[in-house]
C-alpha cells in the first residue's frame, strides 16, 4: 500500500470516483463530504495525504488546508481547483497546501502528485528524526552512532575515562580512531589540561625522537635552542600515539624507558624530564600478532594495553551510516551554502549497502561530493561515486557445491576459515571478529593450517 489518502469532497460522486481510481493506484482512501469531519478524522487517525476540492459548503478548502497544516503538518495536503482558477492555487499554496490539481482529474496527474507529496514529507520526517538522533548521540566529542558495537564503545569510554590507564585503540584506517581519543581526554580528570597528538608514521625515526622526548641545544645542526618534547608538552593533559604499529624497533625501547620511569631524556641531553600525562595509543595494525612475529615488542604492547578500545568498521555499524550521512549533509549544506535538507531513499539503500572499505573518512568525503554535485534538496543516487552506485556484496561461498564431496568437521572449518579471511582481505582483527574467535586462537589455526603468508612482514593487518 502506497499509503492512507483522506479524500474531502462535497460531491459524493466526485468521492467515490477518487476513491476508485487511488484505491487501483495503491491507496488506502478514505472519504468525508465536510471538511468538519475531515479535521476531526486527522486529530485521531493517521493519514499520508490529503486531497480537497477548493469550494465545499461550511469550510471551504482554503480554510481546511490552513487549520490541516496548524495541526498536522507532517501530512501533505493536496487541493483540487477549477481549470484555469490561478489565483486560487495560489492561494492555497499560500495557505500550506503542498500541490493543487486542476480539474476535469487526471488520475495519473494526481497519482503523481500524491506520491511527490508522501515521499517529501517523508523525507522531512526522517531528516528530523535523524537530527533529532544524531545530536543525542553526540555523546562524546563527534562521536555518534546508536548501534551496538558504538553503545560498547561509549560505555567503555565512560568507564575508563576517569582513570589514568594507558589506553590502546584500535581499528581500521578511518574509523575516527582519534575522536575516542579526544572522548577520553574530554571526559577525563585531565581535560583542562593539553591533548597533544602525533602520527608515529609521520616523520623518519631522527625527527620523531626529538618530537617525543625534546632536545637540548646544539643536539644536532640547527638545533638553536632547547625544545620540550611532547611528553612534556603533554603534562597535565592526554599524550595520543597515532599509528603507533608503525614505530620503528629502535625506537620502541625508548618510548617502553620512558612509560615506565614517567621520565623522558632529551635528544642531546645528560639529565631527563619528569612528566605527567596519559598515554593513549592508536593503530590499524594488529599488535598482538605483530608482537608474536617479533616485530612489536611483547613488553611494549602490554605497557600501552591496559585498556583495548575496538573501534568497528563502518559496515558493521548498520543504522549509523545514515546517521553518520545525515550529519554530514547538514555540515556540508551550510559550508557550501546549499539547500540539502537529506538523502533521497534509494540513494540511502546504496549508502546502506556499500562495503565503506575507507570507513566514515570515505563516507564523509561521498557526502561531500555529493552535496556540491546534487541540485535539488536531497541527494539521489546519480549524485553518489560510481563505485557506491554499482557495489554489489559479495558473497562467501562454502565450497565447490559439489555434492559428491565429503569432508570432515575440521577441513569445513579451514575452508570456511580462509574463506572469510579472504573476502576481508586478509584482515586478521576483522576476520577473527566476523568468526567469533580471538585473535590468538585465530593465529594458532592458521599456523595449523600453514595458510601462506600468514606471518609474514607484508600481510595487511
Amino acid at each position: 500500500m502506497k499509503g492512507r489518502s483522506l479524500i474531502v469532497d462535497d460531491d459524493t460522486s466526485m468521492c467515490d470516483m477518487l476513491a476508485v481510481g487511488l484505491k487501483k493506484r495503491g491507496y488506502e482512501p478514505v472519504c468525508v463530504t465536510t471538511g468538519n469531519e475531515a479535521l476531526e478524522l486527522l486529530s485521531a487517525q493517521e493519514f499520508d495525504v490529503v486531497v480537497t476540492d477548493m469550494n465545499m459548503r461550511g469550510i471551504t478548502g482554503i480554510e481546511l488546508c490552513q487549520r490541516a497544516v496548524e495541526n498536522r503538518p507532517d501530512v501533505p495536503v493536496i487541493v483540487i481547483t477549477a481549470f484555469g482558477s490561478m489565483e486560487t492555487a495560489i492561494a492555497a499554496m499560500r495557505a500550506g497546501a503542498y500541490d493543487f490539481i486542476p480539474k476535469p482529474v487526471d488520475m495519473d496527474a494526481l497519482e503523481f502528485a500524491l506520491d511527490r507529496g508522501i515521499n517529501h514529507f517523508r523525507l522531512k520526517q526522517e531528516v528530523k528524526r535523524l537530527r533529532e538522533v544524531v545530536a543525542a548521540t553526540q555523546r562524546s566529542g563527534d562521536m555518534i552512532g546508536t548501534s551496538a558495537p558504538m553503545r560498547r564503545v561509549y560505555d567503555l569510554v565512560e568507564r575508563v575515562a576517569q582513570t589514568d590507564a594507558s589506553v590502546l585503540i584500535t581499528g581500521e584506517s578511518g574509523t575516527g580512531k582519534e575522536l575516542v581519543a579526544r572522548a577520553l581526554h574530554k571526559r577525563s580528570g585531565r581535560n583542562a589540561g593539553p591533548f597533544v597528538a602525533i602520527n608515529c608514521a609521520a616523520m623518519p625515526d631522527t625527527l620523531l625522537e626529538s618530537e617525543l622526548f625534546g632536545h637540548v641545544k646544539g643536539a644536532f645542526t640547527d638545533a638553536r635552542h632547547a625544545r620540550a618534547g611532547l611528553f612534556v608538552q603533554a603534562n597535565g593533559g592526554t599524550l595520543f600515539l597515532d599509528e603507533i604499529g608503525e614505530l620503528s624497533l629502535t625506537l620502541q625501547p625508548k618510548l617502553l624507558r620512558a612509560l615506565q620511569e614517567r621520565r623522558v631524556r632529551p635528544v642531546g641531553g645528560d639529565t631527563e624530564v619528569p612528566f605527567d600525562a596519559r598515554i593513549v595509543a592508536a593503530t590499524n595494525r594488529d599488535l598482538e600478532t605483530a608482537a608474536v612475529e617479533h616485530r612489536f615488542r611483547e613488553d611494549l604492547y602490554y605497557r600501552i594495553n591496559v585498556i583495548h578500545v575496538d573501534v568497528p568498521p563502518l559496515r558493521a555499524r548498520g543504522p549509523d551510516i545514515l546517521l553518520l550521512a545525515q550529519h554530514f549533509v547538514q555540515h556540508f549544506a551550510s559550508a557550501f551554502a546549499k539547500q540539502v535538507k537529506g538523502i533521497a531513499k534509494p540513494a540511502a539503500e546504496k549508502l546502506v549497502s556499500y562495503g565503506w572499505p575507507g570507513n566514515v573518512r570515505e563516507l564523509q568525503n561521498c557526502i561531500e561530493r555529493a552535496v556540491a554535485l546534487t541540485r535539488f534538496e536531497e541527494i539521489l543516487v546519480e549524485d553518489l561515486p560510481d563505485k557506491v552506485q554499482n557495489y554489489k556484496r559479495s558473497q562467501v561461498v562454502l565450497d565447490s557445491g559439489d555434492p559428491s564431496e565429503l569432508v570432515t568437521v575440521d577441513e569445513l572449518e579451514r575452508r570456511y576459515i580462509l574463506r572469510v579471511l579472504e573476502a576481508l582481505n586478509g584482515n586478521k582483527s576483522l576476520a577473527a571478529q566476523t568468526l567469533g574467535l580471538d585473535r590468538k586462537t585465530l593465529y594458532r589455526k592458521l599456523q595449523q593450517y600453514g595458510a601462506p603468508g600468514h606471518a609474514t612482514k607484508g600481510q595487511r593487518e
